[in-house]
């Protein structure tokens, strides 16, 4: 076992979620290339659940990046949306897409939300952002290390470097101690990392 897959839970120890084909990967490559000649350091650790907070998000065309190398790799990811938006018509395509729904003005709150999804599924990759917004900000939302630390789940942060045009997958970790404390231990994997619009982050 490689040093960074030795954080990784026995239990949650295997291959990381696939989805897609060979067109779809090369579609992703395509993509990438198109823009602006896009590539990936790092590895993808070899677990079957995770957090993954992509940062820093200064502007709409992280989500294209991001998307292309999602195709590229193969990567299953779920993501966050508010319940309402998963009705038909596009309700099936969402969570064909990994969309989980979760209802906002629920007593039982986000993260307990979450950590009852990571509890009921054998595979889940949740990417988000972890700033919220593509303005700058000064403190990061710390719902994704209440979860992680609740769960066992690792933090797997990645770079959005536009600076180099590199997305790095950076390797795991366990939020186990104060959650202030953990959340400079993430950013700091990240802080090199250049947004599109490097005055937003």
């Amino acid at each position: 076992m490689s040093d960074i897959n030795s954080v990784i839970p026995e239990h949650l120890r295997g291959p990381f979620p696939t989805r897609g084909n060979r067109f779809s990967r090369w579609v992703g490559r395509v993509g990438m290339r198109v823009l602006g000649g896009w590539r990936v350091e790092g590895e993808l650790p070899q677990t079957r659940q995770a957090i993954i907070p992509v940062a820093p998000h200064t502007s709409n065309w992280d989500f294209f990046v991001g998307v292309f190398v999602k195709l590229a790799l193969g990567m299953k990811l779920s993501f966050l949306g508010k319940h309402t938006i998963f009705r038909f018509p596009v309700r099936g395509l969402l969570i064909w897409l990994g969309g989980i729904p979760l209802n906002r003005g629920s007593a039982q709150g986000v993260v307990a939300q979450m950590i009852e999804e990571f509890k009921q599924r054998d595979e889940l990759m949740l990417a988000l952002s972890p700033e919220g917004t593509r303005k700058k900000v000064d403190e990061w939302k710390k719902g994704f290390l209440h979860m992680a630390k609740a769960t066992g789940v690792p933090v797997v942060p990645i770079a959005l470097d536009f600076s180099r045009k590199v997305m790095e997958i950076r390797p795991p970790m366990l939020i186990t101690g104060d959650i202030d404390e953990e959340l400079l231990r993430v950013k700091a994997e990240v802080a090199h990392a250049v947004g599109k619009k490097p005055q937003n982050a």
